[in-house]
């Protein structure tokens, strides 16, 4: 291309975004929505589940799957529905992620039991998986001006890293009001503005369109995310040794190393190695996978505890989650509008993490007796403040940079990334928890309720220890990954306009 028409092409592209630049709010708006649907329903089931399991009648060991359902299916589809975005449109996959997922979430509200329950849920995750990268690659080629994209993905990051906590408090305040399908059904309200928004505002892009579908990346990923987190699943119901989680664990190890292999010799591979080569990016998607892990261990341990033990209502521990929603949605505005674009993320995502690892070790003080104000209030803001360091900016740097026609499938993969973190999480943690309780009741009156509950304290601050830990992993992670200094905008590159 020649100076003249490289020079012409960005004149037309910037005289073009001041008519764009209210279209550009109101989409980030539709988006943004989109997405607080699909992150709610990872959490917003959960303080449901006793008072649909007394409904529906099923039983302890199948409640599991009601949770599971939806992250095995969102999981193992992601980089399928990010690529349908690319090929197909991104208008397009976001519209019947968003019609799909308010449908299914109606066949959820409406089950009359556990199977039709469990089936939704899976749907749900489908659905979801194809409607979440469509939602994260628009706002990437919506936003083009470096400052105004800082801004969109703070909002972004932040429902991606507070949304499981607006979940226990709408799951929580929905089912005391209502009932508990109204967890599920709330969904269709949600889904009606967004995609109402969606079909008049958005445009469809097929920037991949000249590609075609992996086949054989697909299964090969599909299978692998699928095995990975079943595996997982299994450890919190088995055991480590049973072959139905080291089994899983290994196939889904063996299927993702083949489709690594095979992504260097298709002609139009699912995951482009070049989307991977880039350090600052493979450093966010370490970032995301360690954050979605940790992060379970402020949600689940901490809602049993102020629940059982504190004898806080579904409503008032969704409540009691605010502060911390607070302190992350500052520090994501911070992070990816000042910080980020300052200092560089070799400073600030590692600070973050370190951050948020003081602020769990410090909620480890909790016991019998102990009250909210004193003993979780001031922690949950410092982890709120610290995970706002992190995802935000890490979710900005993944996408960031991306050909148009790989928009869609970086965006799946930040999204796999959070959804595997947080299905390790949740079997590693909850795993140990349960060993920290049984070890403490060995050579103890087990039918002491005092000693039940101080086991029961114990499982807790194990799981919050170990999250800790694994935010202190993530502060040396990133900070030996990420370059030094702030991400250079390649000035040759022509913004990518969507109107």
């Amino acid at each position: 291309m020649s100076q003249k028409t490289l020079t012409e092409s960005r004149e037309d592209a910037v005289e073009a975004q001041p008519d764009a630049s209210p279209r550009r709010w109101w989409i980030l708006a539709v988006v943004a929505l989109a997405q607080l649907m699909v992150v709610l329903d990872a959490t917003i089931v959960n303080i449901a589940l006793p008072s649909a399991q007394a409904d529906l009648g099923f039983s302890d060991g199948n409640r599991q799957w009601i949770v599971t359902a939806y992250a095995l299916a969102f999981a193992s589809l992601l980089l399928l529905g990010g690529r349908i975005a690319d090929l197909f449109g991104r208008k397009t996959a976001f519209l019947i992620g968003v019609a799909g997922f308010a449908a299914v979430s109606a066949l959820g509200g409406a089950a009359t039991n556990f199977e039709m329950l469990v089936t939704a849920r899976a749907l749900q995750g489908a659905f979801g998986a194809l409607l979440a990268p469509a939602a994260l690659s628009l706002l990437n080629t919506t936003f083009t001006d470096a400052k105004e994209r800082a801004k969109a993905f703070s909002v972004y990051g932040a429902i991606a890293g507070a949304g499981g906590a607006v979940g226990l408090l709408l799951g929580g305040i929905l089912t005391d009001a209502l009932d508990w399908r109204w967890t599920l059904y709330v969904n269709v309200v949600i889904a009606v503005v967004a995609f109402a928004g969606g079909w008049l505002l958005l445009h469809n892009h097929r920037d991949a369109a000249n590609s075609k579908l992996d086949v054989p990346g697909t299964v090969l990923v599909a299978a692998g995310l699928f095995s990975l987190v079943y595996g997982f699943s299994n450890a919190e119901t088995h055991d480590w040794s049973a072959p139905e989680t080291w089994g899983f664990l290994i196939a889904g190890g063996l299927l993702l190393a083949a489709f690594a292999w095979w992504q260097t010799r298709a002609a139009h591979p699912l995951l482009p190695l070049r989307i991977l080569l880039d350090r600052n990016r493979a450093a966010s998607f370490v970032a995301v996978l360690i954050s979605g892990g940790g992060m379970f261990g402020v949600f689940l341990f901490l809602t049993y505890y102020l629940q059982l033990i504190l004898g806080f209502s579904p409503t008032k521990t969704g409540v009691a989650f605010l502060p911390m929603v607070a302190a992350l949605m500052v520090a994501a505005q911070v992070s990816t509008t000042k910080l980020v674009p300052g200092i560089g993320p070799k400073v600030v995502i590692p600070l973050g993490f370190a951050v948020a690892a003081v602020g769990m070790a410090w909620l480890t003080g909790i016991g019998v007796g102990s009250s909210y104000a004193s003993h979780v209030l001031p922690q949950l803001i410092v982890t709120g403040f610290g995970l706002g360091l992190v995802m935000p900016p890490a979710m900005q740097l993944a996408t960031g940079g991306v050909a148009a026609e790989d928009a869609g499938v970086a965006s799946a993969t930040v999204n796999a990334m959070q959804q595997v973190g947080g299905s390790i999480g949740t079997a590693l943690l909850s795993t140990l928890a349960a060993s920290a309780a049984t070890d403490y009741l060995t050579g103890k009156d087990a039918t002491n309720k005092l000693v039940q509950a101080q086991a029961t304290i114990e499982s807790y601050t194990t799981a919050f220890w170990w999250s800790a830990g694994l935010f202190a992993v993530g502060t040396l992670i990133t900070f030996l990954l990420f370059r030094r200094g702030v991400p250079e905008q390649d000035p040759d590159a022509a913004p990518v306009v969507h109107m």
